[in-house]
């Protein structure tokens, strides 16, 4: 049995992350830290501009860098839109 979750998330068509697409993009866009294109890459993440779960696509051209600290808040209020968005208003 597919654990709801998932389940939800296979029905509401929500693209999955890919470590291959997070590589591409660290091909092309080194770490802003270390210059590197592989490895850590501290105080910062690779982020989708636009979130899975409200459509974004799990593209090259989705990603950048982010730093660290400021993930938190994005990823906090990405939690809330995407909680609302099977909310039915009436």
């Amino acid at each position: 049995m597919i654990p709801l979750a998932l389940a939800l998330l296979l029905a509401n068509g929500v693209e999955s992350r890919s470590p291959a697409t997070v590589r591409a993009f660290r091909a092309s866009h080194p770490c802003p830290t270390t210059g590197q294109r592989t490895g850590a890459c501290p105080g910062w993440v690779v982020d989708h501009k636009y979130p899975l779960c409200a459509g974004g696509k799990d593209a090259v051209e989705n990603m950048m860098w982010q730093a660290q600290d400021a993930s938190f808040v994005k990823d906090r209020i990405e939690r809330e839109l995407c909680s609302c968005k099977g909310a039915v208003r009436r």
